[in-house]
This record gives structure tokens, sequence and C-alpha cells, in this order.
């Protein structure tokens, strides 16, 4: 097979992903003098590709998660050369490679114009609280614990106020390199899981650290006895010394990408894959 035939013949490979992020320095790979400086997402999940491609692939994600942050439906891409395989039969094949805490959940053909990170139309994360009563062991490592409980309805009046075409630097991060801080939001939302209360928010994109920063500011807020007006106050300062508290890491999940439904089918020409 020649050089150009086998480019022919690559697939666009779209993965759903979840990890457990405790023991992750984040997704992103990072290297320092061409070796891994640290253990990330990406990183494993590249070796596992490299070891069934028996060549480097590489993979694109949606977008970064922080140390410490998890997901249940992460999106990332790879173009395979590997002929005779199903998409779905990446799953097992990667899972026998990965470790523990990463898992394939997903794998489709789509068009080989979709890119998980710039073809995203939305992003949705969660951030889970355990509130009140002490929680258990194992639930530690994925909410944040607070000993009281906020007022919910007054939590959904302030997160009311995100909505639309936003200047969001209130909640931007020291060292975030962003060159706009102007985000899309879509929804931003409280509700009650079982014995959690979790916040919900989708946008077109997020500032570093943004989903933390928000989530803390809004109970700080709310323990105040703040308003909605408040909150729209601090939204508008643009001052990060008015926000609250960053919520720390372990309670926050990457929850979905959404993509256009034009895009995830794969491409009529590129779709030997089969038997």
């Amino acid at each position: 097979m020649t050089t150009t035939d086998s480019a022919l013949l690559q697939r666009n490979i779209l993965l759903r992903i979840s990890y457990d992020g405790t023991h992750f320095h984040g997704w992103q790979k990072q290297l320092h003098h061409g070796k891994e400086s640290f253990r990330t997402v990406q990183g494993e999940i590249e070796r596992a590709l490299a070891l069934l491609h028996k060549h480097p692939v590489e993979l694109f994600g949606s977008g970064r998660t922080d140390a410490g942050v998890h997901a249940c439906g992460q999106a990332a891409h790879f173009f395979t050369d590997i002929a005779r395989i199903k998409p779905e039969s990446f799953i097992p094949a990667l899972n026998s490679a990965l470790p523990k805490d990463v898992r394939i959940m997903e794998a489709s053909h789509v068009s080989d114009n979709l890119h998980a990170r710039f073809s995203a139309r939305s992003r949705t994360y969660r951030y889970f609280i355990h509130c009140g009563k002490t929680a258990f062991a194992h639930q530690l490592p994925y909410c944040w614990h607070i000993r009281r409980e906020p007022d919910i309805n007054l939590l959904n009046k302030m997160a009311s106020v995100l909505s639309g075409e936003l200047d969001c630097t209130t909640f931007s991060a020291a060292g975030d390199q962003s060159k706009s801080k102007s985000r899309s939001i879509y929804t931003a939302r409280f509700f009650t899981d079982r014995e959690f209360l979790v916040f919900e928010i989708s946008a077109n994109a997020f500032l570093w650290r943004m989903v933390r920063s928000i989530t803390g500011t809004l109970l700080h807020y709310e323990q105040q006895n703040g308003t909605k007006e408040d909150f729209e106050v601090v939204l508008r300062s643009k001052d990060r010394r008015n926000a609250g508290e960053t919520a720390p890491p372990q309670g926050l999940f990457l929850w979905s990408i959404d993509y256009p439904q034009q895009l995830l089918k794969a491409d009529e020409t590129n779709s030997f894959c089969t038997s």
C-alpha cells in the first residue's frame, strides 16, 4: 500500500471518555525534553493507541481538565489507519491497554471535518456538593463537602444571571492566557441528586478554573444572603477580588460535549470500515 493509499484509508474516530482525575495531573500531555513530566489522561490514551497501531497516534481532546477534575463525557478524536476494525471495537481494545482510572465508553466513526475541540457547540460541567451530614469516605474524592444546607432557591436566582454572552473576567484565574474573557453561557442551574446538591453549567467554552470559581462565588454570596442583584454587580465588576473562593477540583466533572449532528456522521467516501 502506498503512502497516499494509506492516507485515504484513515478514519476519524471520536471517543467518549470517563476518568477518575484523582491521580492525574489533568488531561493535557505535558512534555519536558521530549518526555512526559506528569501522568496525564491524554498521555495514557496515546500510549494505548500506539500499542494498538504500532506507531504514535495523536489524540485531540475537546478541552483541558485540571489536576483532580473528573470526566464522564470527555470527547477526543484520532485518525486510525487500521482498516479492518469496527469503530466500537476500539472500546475493548483500548480499555484492555489502559489503567483502570481511564475508560473508553463510546467510539464512533465521524466526519473527517469533526475536531473534538474546534467543532464542539457546547460543553457541560457538573459540580457535586455534599451538604450537611458527614459524607461517606468513598464519596469524598468526588464531591465538595460543606457542613451546611444552602438555599437552592437563592442559588438559582443568582445563577440565572449567568445567561448569554458575558464577560467572565471576574471568574478568571491568575495565569489564564485566554485572549478574550467573553463566553456564551447557555444554562446555569442547581438541582438535587440524592444526597448531592449539583451545579450544572453549559457554555461554548470556559476559562481556566472558571466553573470552580463560579461555584465557590455563588455559595459564598448565598451564605451572605446576597441577592441576584448583588451577583450581577460581582459579574459586572470584572474583578477577581470580588469572587468567592475557588471550589476544590474533586467535585467537578466534565459531563458532556455537544457536536453538530452532521459531523457525527462518517463521510460516505471514507466508510470502508467493515467486516
